[in-house]
């Protein structure tokens, strides 16, 4: 299936799969145009032949036939080409073991396969052109409860567990649409795995794009500096350079939470050669998942806050457990960037480097970033507090949780606050 721009082409083959390793028939879909074709600077910056090739990966899918289909459905080429554009009008590079978020059946069917984890392609190993080096990400798809098993430990994690399951995938991880259980339902011992996964490992979900505000309560609101801006003269002091870059990288295993199937433009930074599903060090850093230089911040000064409050959309706030266990439990940072503007909330524990919020002075601004540390102790307390975001059926908005002690409010709201630029 073509069109006129090189990111259109995706090819379709029938695999007759392999009987003695229990891998059904199935349709194989792969894209072309991602890699460099051509060499010459058409479409892609020629780099040299011993770095990636274009943006470095073609992407692979594996359907299962169903008996009596003679030809490939051609849904699975149109969703290629969707990830395909957001990949090159973002520039951000998927990497095996991320999750794409989409809400939505792939198919536009009535079925529970809704999102997406990506990984090696079990076939094709990574091809070394005349223009760079080619790897093949395969895109699975999997129910909601196995996305969110996925952001709350890790991606690869998950895939490892749809391999035991052959329904559920097997070992060539092959999607079936027509799958009516989670791997959880089909084997209960399987949630057993992912919770040990939680507490020995944590999340390596280091953030996400989501409807999200902050104020800082410290403050009269007529106050001329806003709370979540820095004004020079009549215009607010947009993310400096050094912020974009850090949160960008925060955010390089979350897309977007939305309730649509649209891929956000992260940011206009390439992101070739990052491994998104490494294993990080007890002591995270906010610097060191950096791939640029670091750029000062002396147009911005920081502020030391006294009173915030956080609010969220209730998909965002259903986050937020998995922000304290996952996270900061085990060391790490957690970012918030908003899909309606500039804020930015990243949550740090007090292991974390390179971060402006300290023990001292816990609720800190560059700008229009919040960064809030947290100590375990608080983060236990939190985590009692707010156990009903566990139990989203039951949950009412608004909702309000209040720390006084510790001078912290959070809000959890419906959508439309947060669609009005006024709120």
């Amino acid at each position: 299936l073509g069109g006129p721009d090189p990111l259109d082409y995706v090819s379709m083959y029938r695999n007759l799969g392999n009987p003695a390793l229990n891998v059904p028939e199935h349709w194989h879909y792969v894209s072309f145009g991602l890699s460099d074709l051509y060499g010459d600077n058409r479409v892609h910056e020629f780099t040299g032949t011993d770095g990636p090739s274009g943006f470095g990966f073609e992407l692979t899918f594996r359907l299962k036939r169903e008996t009596g289909e003679s030809a490939p459905p051609t849904w699975p080429a149109e969703l290629m080409q969707g990830l395909a554009r957001y990949v090159f009008q973002s520039e951000n590079t998927f990497c095996s073991g991320d999750h794409v978020s989409w809400h939505s059946p792939l198919d536009n069917s009535e079925s529970r396969i809704q999102h997406m984890l990506l990984t090696e392609d079990p076939q094709m190993q990574p091809v070394q052109t005349p223009f760079g080096v080619v790897t093949f990400l395969q895109i699975v798809g999997v129910c909601t409860e196995e996305l969110h098993a996925a952001q709350q430990w890790n991606g690869q994690g998950i895939l490892e567990l749809l391999r035991t399951v052959p329904v559920a995938g097997g070992p060539w991880l092959i999607t079936d649409m027509r799958r009516g259980e989670t791997i959880f339902e089909i084997d209960p011992h399987l949630q057993e795995r992912v919770d040990k996964g939680i507490e020995t490992d944590g999340s390596n979900l280091s953030g996400v794009s989501a409807k999200c505000a902050w104020d800082d309560l410290s403050r009269p609101p007529e106050d001329d500096e806003d709370s979540r801006s820095i004004c020079i003269g009549t215009q607010p002091r947009r993310l400096s350079g050094k912020d974009t870059e850090q949160i960008r990288e925060t955010l390089r295993r979350g897309l977007e939470i939305n309730s649509k199937p649209v891929l956000p433009p992260i940011n206009a930074q390439r992101q070739n050669g990052l491994n998104h599903d490494r294993a990080p060090s007890r002591k995270d850093s906010l610097e060191s998942e950096s791939s640029a230089a670091i750029i000062p911040h002396e147009l911005i000064r920081t502020r030391q806050l006294e009173s915030v409050h956080l609010k969220f959309n209730q998909e965002s706030g259903a986050l937020i457990p998995l922000c304290l266990r996952g996270r900061l439990l085990h060391g790490r940072h957690f970012t918030y960037k908003s899909i309606t503007g500039d804020t930015a909330i990243t949550f740090v524990s007090t292991g974390v480097e390179g971060a402006f919020a300290t023990e001292e002075h816990p609720y800190a601004a560059h700008g229009p970033w919040l960064q809030i540390l947290l100590t375990e102790e608080f983060v236990e307390k939190m985590l009692e507090d707010l156990e009903d975001l566990n139990s989203p059926e039951e949950f009412k908005l608004p909702k309000e949780y209040s720390w006084p002690e510790k001078k912290l409010k959070v809000s959890i709201l419906p959508d439309a606050v947060f669609d009005n630029p006024l709120h």
